[in-house]
């Protein structure tokens, strides 16, 4: 049995996907509200927060993949994530199950710095600052040794479907309604992103591959990173529609913030949108060379050719 916690997120929705195609029959999807994404997928309702139900969901796994999201709300990260991880991870030890955490970049420095595994540190905001500390509670699991854990981490993401991001939401879908996109700070650095379908399809590697574990893995990303106002205009080409866009200002996010909730929760991610972007998932494409990463074109071509 392998189990998703946080299921029905774009993320997890791909996961189940990937592990049924190619590992496992036998999969659990875990959340208030799961549902189906194959047909033969066993539904528990459970609350992270509760730590019996958690433990009940996770009972008899072998693989336990935490995929759980929030809405980007600073405070309920604070005082529900670190709860929801706490409870996964204890209950995962008591199954006596391998844990493979699904992680972004928010305590990385904003900066143009290159990201890899071995990436110090340096959360900006509150978000920020959760993440760093839900991190180093999985690194410390890791240490303790009672079971094999794995971080799987990714950059913002792009994709099919419902995927949540900066990019899907102010680029990716005005573009493919016939719309203005809005570029947040710049155009003109180069940005990672990675393909959907592959974080999950990389993650269930890991999450079957043993000498995966103990180790924190950068998911792959397409190498050749395109500037916003090149990823526009191919995406414009793609949809075919005019690749028109406007360029969000740091100061005219900051002024929206004022007003704007949403946009107040972006604000501590803005630094990140002044710099390039770079990434480096080599680490992943050495040890698993065959694996096929998607390119910006080609996902695009996918996002292009599904029903609006």
């Amino acid at each position: 049995m392998q189990t998703i916690l946080g299921a029905n997120g774009q993320i997890a929705t791909e996961l189940a996907r990937a592990l049924k195609r190619h590992y496992t029959q036998n999969l659990r999807l875990v959340s208030r509200q799961p549902r189906k994404v194959n047909g033969t997928d066993a539904l528990v309702r459970a609350d992270l927060l509760d730590a019996i139900q958690t433990l009940d969901a996770v009972r008899g796994s072998e693989v336990v993949y935490f995929t759980a999201g929030l809405p980007p709300d600073s405070g309920l990260w604070e005082t529900q994530f670190p709860a929801m991880l706490r409870n996964a991870l204890d209950a995962s030890r008591a199954a006596g199950a391998k844990f493979v955490y699904f992680d972004n970049t928010y305590m990385y420095p904003q900066s143009a710095q290159r990201q890899t595994e071995e990436t110090i540190f340096a959360p900006t905001g509150r978000k920020g600052r959760v993440r760093a500390s839900m991190a180093e509670m999985v690194l410390a699991e890791m240490q303790r040794g009672d079971i094999p854990v794995a971080i799987a981490r990714a950059p913002e993401f792009y994709g099919p479907g419902k995927t949540q991001s900066v990019t899907n939401t102010l680029v990716i879908a005005p573009l493919k309604a016939g719309r203005k996109a809005k570029v947040p700070v710049r155009d003109d650095t180069l940005r990672t992103l990675i393909w959907t379908p592959d974080a999950s399809r990389a993650m269930a590697i890991i999450g079957n591959t043993e000498d995966a574990y103990g180790q924190t893995w950068h998911l792959p990303c397409w190498d050749e990173r395109l500037t916003y106002q090149a990823f526009v205009h191919l995406a414009a080409t793609t949809f075919g529609v005019a690749p028109r866009f406007r360029v969000l200002s740091h100061w005219a996010l900051v002024a929206a913030s004022l007003v704007s909730k949403p946009v107040r929760e972006l604000r501590e991610l803005l630094p990140r949108y002044a710099h390039d972007l770079d990434f480096d998932s080599s680490k992943f494409r050495r040890r698993f060379p065959h694996f096929v990463v998607t390119s910006y074109e080609q996902g695009l071509r996918h996002i292009a050719q599904a029903p609006s």
